[in-house]
């Protein structure tokens, strides 16, 4: 659900009540309307609220639960699929205290059965769905019993690790290393790996270009000394994203390659060489992929991963459920690292974890000032009559070293929200010739045509002369970045223009699918080809050694570049465009942000920050101001309790 200012149709709602967001029905044949629907539920539904698989979803618990009758007075059978809808949407549970107003605010309010929340939930508890455990209501929230019994047990999970005593460290060496790892000028990723160090789970925060990955680069190198060479340290990283890992995997090579150059000592580079060896892989791999299910793994409590170390990259997008089967997978002495920026879009399944764990410690920090003699170190054990330690520690970093002032100035307007200064960072860009580039023309076309074009050109003509390097890395160097997939301001509408535009300028019909020169999108994790969800590839003209042509595909993942017979892969997009989701975890030399119009509900400020924030030199805005306020004044809200949770186990 997104936080607006303006109701369901458009129209300003109460204040400080979020407007809900609907399915726009494409004609009354559309599935989601569920035919003979009665009582509450089917006004929801003819309101397109709640969708017909909601519906079943509900009845189905109810016969579960005892056999529940829909009837306009069923307060938990709609509870039930409010609560479905809300893991559809992104969230782990319901608020009632929130929804309840916000169900009121619709064009048609339904008739509802209940006086306010208050009443709503009491009405909850009375039920066979709440009483037989399909729903938990707990902390003012709605849960289906699925995702509430995850977030108990990542908690659980978590003080059960930190509630160990500390690592053992040998502070004296440490010490030394920190120093050497990150000299003058770092001070900010010494601290932070210092406290990832001590932590059996850390997060390190912070925005792009911040020095994450190399902070956590410099922690696996520290962590190496301390291991010595008698047992090397085992180490698993991973990412959400097979680009992600590709991406992590580069730039921790690259880090550790400038540590070691200040590194004489040769028993501390014969611990740190080894860390050059591992591969970052999906978060799927690294669990273990088990045919046939998205949720189990071939890791688990019962057979854990061997890892001394596990670090996860852009943990922004992992799921409550994923983290619950990560942190059940771990040893109980196997450090984890989570790395990510809050700010960043989150996953596109249930949960926002790393915003929770975040926010979380900010929470329990302000328990901890609240006692008398607070002033327990991060990560220390417990002692006797002492406050519980934290249950993961966090480290954030602030000062970036990627972008220009003029692309900083815009990313940091944008994670602070202030529609002003974002438009004052827009204007001020130097057009053509500077960082930040905004486009108002309500009509893009005649600017980007000739932009994209180019670059697809250049992708074509590399691919045509065999050069599957350079269109690989001219590939790499733009991308256009929409937030929907479908309509007029969607990735197939752009994808169909440029390969228009192409056609016109080179004569080619592109009527092969496989078309060679055509940039693709890898959309699922394949795990006989060893290519991710994520991946980018182009298809290439190739010689055979019969004298005849053809074509292949080159994909560049966290495996490298791989060539393969273009019908080897199935779940594949064209890449002229693509949304910002799917680019969440990479990167490109320069950006290209198509804003929908203001009335989107996909319009957010994670989703504008996480677009700019993909580009190293340069940022090209296209949109109204209208669209950039809204985008800025909206914000992705999941309800969760993982935070209160945190800060109630800390606080006890």
């Amino acid at each position: 659900m997104t936080e607006t200012t303006t109701g369901p149709s458009g129209s300003p709602g109460p204040t400080g009540v979020a407007p809900l967001e609907l399915f726009e029905a494409t004609d009354e044949h559309d599935r989601r309307i569920a035919r003979g629907a009665s009582g509450v539920l089917g006004q929801l539904n003819a309101a397109c609220l709640l969708t017909s698989a909601d519906l079943h979803v509900a009845r189905t618990l109810a016969r579960a639960a005892g056999g529940i009758e829909e009837s306009s007075v069923d307060a938990a059978l709609v509870a039930a699929a409010l609560a479905t809808r809300a893991v559809r949407t992104g969230s782990v549970a319901v608020d009632l205290s929130q929804l309840d107003p916000a169900l009121r605010t619709l064009d048609e309010p339904p008739d509802l059965p209940w006086a306010d929340s208050a009443d709503w939930t009491r009405q909850l508890l009375d039920s066979s769905l709440v009483r037989q455990g399909a729903l938990v209501v707990e902390h003012g929230l709605v849960y289906l019993q699925r995702y509430h019994h995850q977030e108990v047990q990542v908690v659980h999970d978590l003080v059960t690790r930190a509630a160990q005593p500390p690592p053992v460290l040998d502070t004296e060496r440490l010490e030394t290393a920190l120093a050497r790892v990150f000299p003058q000028g770092w001070e900010e990723q010494r601290e932070a790996a210092r406290v990832a160090t001590a932590s059996w789970t850390s997060v390190i925060t912070g925005g792009p270009g911040t020095g994450k990955t190399s902070t956590v680069a410099g922690v696996l190198a520290l962590l190496a000394e301390q291991a010595g060479t008698d047992q090397l340290l085992r180490v698993g990283l991973a990412a959400p994203t097979g680009k992600a890992a590709a991406r992590m995997q580069e730039a921790v090579a690259e880090a550790l390659q400038d540590i070691l150059a200040r590194t004489d000592d040769p028993a501390a580079r014969a611990a740190i060489e080894p860390l050059r060896d591992v591969t970052a892989v999906t978060l799927h791999r690294l669990l273990g992929y088990r045919p046939g299910s998205s949720t189990r793994f071939r890791h688990d409590r019962e057979h854990h991963l061997p890892h001394d170390v596990v670090l996860i990259d852009e943990t922004s997008m992992v799921s409550l459920t994923h983290m619950a089967r990560l942190l059940e997978a771990l040893r109980p002495t196997a450090r984890l690292i989570l790395v990510g920026d809050p700010n960043q879009l989150v996953s596109i399944d249930a949960g926002a974890v790393l915003a929770d764990l975040v926010a979380g410690d900010v929470e329990v920090k302000a328990v901890e000032d609240s006692r008398p003699g607070s002033g327990t170190p991060a990560g220390s054990g417990t002692r006797a009559g002492a406050a519980p330690p934290r249950p993961v520690t966090v480290a954030r970093l602030r000062t970036s070293h990627r972008f220009g002032e003029e692309i900083g100035t815009l990313a940091e307007a944008l994670r602070v929200g202030d529609a002003d200064a974002v438009l004052d960072a827009l204007r001020s860009g130097h057009g053509s010739d500077g960082q930040v580039t905004w486009v108002e023309d309500p009509d893009p076309t005649a600017y980007l045509r000739p932009l994209l074009t180019r670059h697809a050109l250049g992708v074509y003509r590399a691919a045509q002369a065999g050069q599957s390097l350079e269109a690989l890395d001219l590939l790499a160097a733009h991308r256009l970045l929409c937030a929907h997939r479908e309509g007029p301001w969607g990735v197939r509408t752009w994808n169909r223009a440029v390969e228009g535009w192409l056609t016109e300028e080179t004569g080619d019909g592109l009527y092969d699918p496989m078309y060679v020169g055509r940039p693709l999108l890898v959309t699922a994790n394949d795990y006989a080809t060893g290519v991710f969800n994520g991946d980018t590839g182009v298809v290439v003209a190739i010689r055979r050694e019969d004298g005849h042509s053809g074509r292949v595909a080159v994909v560049r993942g966290s495996e490298g570049d791989q060539t393969f017979g273009t019908s080897r892969l199935g779940d594949v997009e064209t890449m002229h465009a693509m949304t910002v989701h799917k680019a969440q975890g990479s990167q490109a030399e320069e950006i290209t942000v198509l804003l929908p119009p203001e009335e989107s509900p996909l319009l957010t400020r994670e989703l504008f920050y996480t677009a700019v924030t993909r580009a190293r030199t340069r940022v090209r805005v296209v949109g109204s101001e209208t669209a950039v306020r809204a985008a800025v004044g909206r914000r992705v809200q999941r309800a969760s309790g993982l935070r209160q949770r945190l800060a109630e186990v800390t606080g006890r």
